[in-house]
């Protein structure tokens, strides 16, 4: 069944005017030969009526420039089918009132930053007890017994300690990406999990600055979140995986 066309651009001052903003450094000192540079290359990239908005030096012979330019460019926003994490939404009482209700017992999570990656920031938002703008941290929960480990963490021990604490879900975050090494890190851990027999048997969540869900079912996780995730997105997604065996309504994998 062909879906409806539904064509947007980019919204600068008003409606489908197509304006955009684009920032950028060139390695040359500031100037009006640097600033007819910027032009040039925002007109080699399809912008029309291009105007500096900026122009600043960035340091030593860099200089850093904003500029305002209209493309012609539009997307078919009917036509895109991304799979997304979609899960019914419950506030931090109503969630564990609904884990002591459905399940009876406390969920088991273990979490960590594997690999070499050694930043924390991302597994710390979503397990710490202080959460991440306003939204509890899955420590607060008292229906949950959640286990952080840390960063550079092995796979293999990740996945130790998750079979003998009998986890329900395993949470890695991946911060570093140079060079995709968050995606060949992910790899080897799922592969790691179906040698042992433990894919499908464990919820399985990929988290990072350049994860996503379709990513994360590509790699062969359950569901993956990105930037701007809340602890509380995580847990409910988990309790709902758990009591309905269903955390993903689209992009089945």
């Amino acid at each position: 069944m062909a879906t409806e066309k539904h064509i947007i651009r980019p919204y600068g001052d008003r409606k489908d005017d197509a304006v955009v903003q684009l920032s950028f450094v060139l390695p040359v000192p500031r100037s009006e030969k640097a600033k007819d540079a910027a032009l040039q290359l925002c007109k080699k990239m399809g912008f029309e009526s291009a105007l500096v908005a900026t122009m600043e030096a960035a340091a030593e012979n860099y200089t850093l420039f904003v500029v305002y330019g209209r493309t012609q460019h539009s997307v078919d926003y009917g036509a895109i089918d991304v799979p997304e994490v979609i899960v019914r939404k419950l506030g931090f009482d109503a969630l564990n009132a609904r884990i002591q209700k459905e399940l009876g017992r406390k969920v088991v999570v273990y979490g960590a930053c594997t690999g070499t990656d050694t930043h924390t920031v991302g597994i710390d938002a979503i397990l710490n007890m202080k959460g991440f703008k306003g939204d509890y941290g899955l420590e607060r929960y008292p229906w949950f017994e959640a286990h952080n480990l840390g960063s550079q963490v092995p796979n293999e021990v990740l996945l130790d300690k998750a079979t003998a604490g009998k986890a329900d879900a395993i949470l890695i975050s991946q911060v570093v990406t140079q060079r995709d090494v968050h995606k060949d890190n992910a790899r080897d851990f799922i592969d790691q999990a179906r040698a042992r027999g433990l894919h499908g048997k464990i919820i399985l969540l990929l988290g990072g600055p350049r994860v996503d869900h379709k990513l994360a079912l590509e790699l062969g996780f359950d569901a993956g979140f990105g930037p701007g995730t809340k602890p509380s997105d995580v847990a409910n997604y988990v309790v709902e995986h758990l009591v309905t065996g269903a955390g993903h309504e689209k992009g089945e994998p």
